[in-house]
């Protein structure tokens, strides 16, 4: 099966050994993405639902990328180091699906991400 290696300049580039988005057949694996500024790769530092946003914005980036958008979602992981800005960050990410088509979904509280983030979100898409 060949792979296709999807980028954009609109979300942060890999900072290891790892691809944005790979995408095989018709199945995008997006990599997980966190509060990055993509021009300057430094840390966005904001409030959890800035932060939430950013990485929706670079998800959105990469879905486009790959000629797809947030319908053809079918499974999301976030990932929080604290489960108390669950609220917030659902709030953001709720705004992006329809609820009755919002793709499978889990959010896991980890005790350190990449960078020492608040935030990472990973999607599988299939168009």
């Amino acid at each position: 099966m060949k792979k296709q290696i999807i980028t954009t300049l609109n979300a942060p580039a890999p900072i290891g050994p790892y691809n944005q988005a790979v995408k095989v057949g018709n199945t995008l694996y997006i990599s997980g993405q966190i509060p990055l500024i993509p021009a300057t790769m430094e840390l966005f530092s904001g409030t959890i639902k800035e932060e939430a946003q950013l990485v929706m914005e670079h998800l959105q980036a990469i879905l486009e990328a790959a000629e797809m958008n947030f319908e053809h979602v079918v499974k999301s992981s976030i990932f929080l180091d604290d489960m108390n800005n669950f609220g917030e960050v659902n709030q953001v990410y709720g705004a992006y699906f329809d609820n009755e088509l919002a793709p499978a979904r889990e959010t896991v509280a980890v005790s350190t991400l990449p960078k020492s983030v608040r935030i990472e979100i990973s999607m599988i898409a299939v168009k």
